[in-house]
């Protein structure tokens, strides 16, 4: 095992594998433009941040014509039927919310409490899904 020297710091080549093995772990596991789950099965080259060729083709064309708008690289640009849909869902997730204290705070049995968090999760998830 040889030392790597960097600066003052001194690493093995076990500890850099080490920290690239982390690094592989904290590759990203949703689509980076629709957020569906990316299959991670193949271990070779470079990880996948896309699902598919027309999601790496919209991103594409996202970041370009946000280099084009002179707008700041991590903005966020919705459509106002965008903003409408994000609002109702927001509101779907505040109004089960609510329905779970209500009930809980009003005694409701196990069944109901667990039908009312299955519904909140359900709108939550909904919710995720911003594209």
């Amino acid at each position: 095992m040889s030392e790597l020297r960097v600066g003052d710091d001194t690493r093995t080549e076990t500890s850099r594998d080490e920290i690239a093995a982390v690094r592989r772990v904290k590759a990203p596991e949703h689509c980076g433009w629709c957020g569906r789950r990316l299959d991670l099965s193949s271990t070779a080259g470079r990880r996948r941040r896309y699902c598919g060729q027309s999601c790496r083709q919209r991103a594409y064309e996202r970041r370009t014509a946000v280099q084009r708008s002179g707008l700041p690289e991590d903005a966020v640009v919705l459509s106002t039927d965008e903003v409408a849909v994000l609002q109702d869902r927001l509101f779907q997730v505040r109004c089960a919310a609510e329905d779970v204290a209500t009930a809980a705070r009003e005694g409701a049995g196990v069944d109901e409490l667990r039908d009312l968090a299955t519904e909140l999760a359900r709108a939550a998830h909904e919710l995720e899904r911003l594209r």
